[in-house]
């Protein structure tokens, strides 16, 4: 398959490259690793009239860590460069994102604004309550991850807007976490997958979040079984987990029928929540 004619402009700015989607809008896609939009292209399940080219742009790249302990993390910064920061849960996750060769091209940005509920990014960013900076000519604003995934390949993105950077806030004392997900095969898209993240206060649950992909239109949050396992111990993982199988909304595949997919948020979601107790004593 090959892709619709475009028009191709490479900014060597990020003025440039603001004004240039502030004068084309929904007609012109921004391209960071391609890794996503290009598929897509190809499939001719997206025909952008233009492509604006961010590869000139490398303020947009790399990982801060601030005063805080928090990470601001460019939006061009490539997998390959997440995949071995020492963060517990970036790192963990960003090794099941389909293959070596795509981690390195693709970046994080795109990723997030390509919006997959597949994509194993989404759902950390949700699990790991982070924000995003969207930049448009003239301004900033920033939206919360939760208020970001709006239905498959959908954003809060406006058509002159720009996912610049992600802000992720510090892990707490006594936090563990933790990300599984099953496949057929290594790279494909999961049948299922969970990223928790969990504090501990002795041998209570201080407070968690568990976030699923592959688990409805965008990136499913449990808030019901995380408000459940405050207070309580190891004990309530299983119930916890039940109740988070409920509270997600999968679409079923090929791969594997919705009740299936339930299956596997249960059992995935009780083997996560041990694994991040576990790492947080």
């Amino acid at each position: 398959m090959k892709p619709a004619p475009f028009d191709w402009h490479v900014p060597d700015s990020l003025d440039a490259a603001l004004a240039l989607k502030a004068a084309l809008g929904e007609e012109a896609r921004f391209i960071a690793g391609g890794q996503s939009l290009i598929p897509a292209m190809n499939f001719r399940m997206a025909q952008p009239a233009a492509l604006i080219d961010l590869s000139r742009l490398p303020a947009l790249a790399g990982i801060t860590t601030e005063p805080d302990g928090g990470l601001t993390i460019g939006a061009m910064t490539r997998h390959r460069t997440v995949e071995h920061h020492p963060h517990p849960l970036l790192s963990e996750a960003m090794a099941e994102v389909a293959h070596p060769q795509i981690r390195a091209r693709g970046t994080l940005g795109g990723n997030l604004a390509h919006a997959d509920p597949a994509s194993e990014m989404p759902a950390v960013m949700l699990a790991l309550d982070a924000s995003f900076d969207l930049r448009r000519a003239g301004g900033t604003r920033r939206l919360p991850a939760a208020d970001f995934f709006l239905a498959p390949l959908t954003t809060a993105l406006e058509p002159d807007e720009m996912l610049a950077a992600i802000r992720i806030p510090p892990l707490p004392p006594g936090t563990g976490t933790a990300f599984l997900e099953l496949a057929r095969r290594q790279g494909d898209y999961a049948m299922m997958g969970v990223a928790v993240v969990l504090t501990r206060a002795a041998d209570r649950v201080a407070s968690a979040r568990l976030a699923f992909l592959s688990a409805g239109p965008t990136p499913m949050l449990a808030p019901r079984a995380a408000a459940a396992l405050v207070g309580a111990g190891p004990d309530a993982f299983a119930d916890a987990a039940e109740t988070a199988a409920q509270e997600i909304d999968p679409m079923g595949s090929v791969q594997a029928s919705i009740p299936y997919q339930r299956h596997l948020a249960r059992v995935l979601a009780r083997r996560a929540l041990a694994l991040a107790w576990g790492r947080a004593a």
